[in-house]
């Protein structure tokens, strides 16, 4: 199942539209995505496994590969490193984001597929799909959904799942 994450902030969840946080620099082609842009970008992305925070969230019902995460765990954004575009422990000598956080964005996570196979400098790291804010305040280039619909999104995936980022039909 394809779920669709559109530039001007729907979601379709397949049964019904919901609301979405895309990137505070828009949506780009895939092949103009750049380390630090901030923008998602526009395809389809395979959802290759769920990390949930264990002392915040049970594991998610998914028919997905799923696992926690823990304090040490992050993922690395340097471009030219030689774990860019993947997970890492922390600290790590490279740059690299946390995946344990303060706030509850990353409580619960999906991997997204893009640009991990393999990766590619600077093509952009750390695409996920991933809690919103309150405010759905736009990301980093991730996409972001409430915790009731990114629960329910998951209820319904499996094996090549995936997220569409894609411009608003017409």
């Amino acid at each position: 199942m394809i779920f669709t994450a559109y530039a001007d902030g729907r979601f379709d969840l397949g049964d019904r539209m919901t609301r979405c946080a895309l990137g505070k620099g828009g949506v780009v082609a895939a092949a103009d995505k750049r380390e630090g842009d901030g923008a998602s970008p526009l395809g389809v992305w395979t959802i290759r496994r769920v990390l949930y925070r264990p002392d915040r969230e049970a594991p998610p019902k998914t028919g997905l590969p799923v696992q926690p995460i823990a304090p040490h765990d992050g993922w690395c954004d340097t471009p030219g490193d030689p774990a860019y575009n993947r997970p890492v422990r922390l600290p790590y000598p490279a740059s690299a984001e946390a995946m344990w956080r303060d706030d509850h964005v990353y409580d619960l996570v999906a991997i997204l597929a893009h640009n991990d196979d393999p990766p590619v400098s600077p093509m952009g790291s750390a695409i996920f799909l991933h809690l919103a804010r309150p405010d759905y305040a736009p990301t980093e280039g991730c996409v972001a959904l409430s915790r009731d619909d990114l629960l329910a999104l998951l209820a319904h995936a499996g094996p090549g799942s995936g997220v569409a980022i894609a411009e608003p039909p017409i």
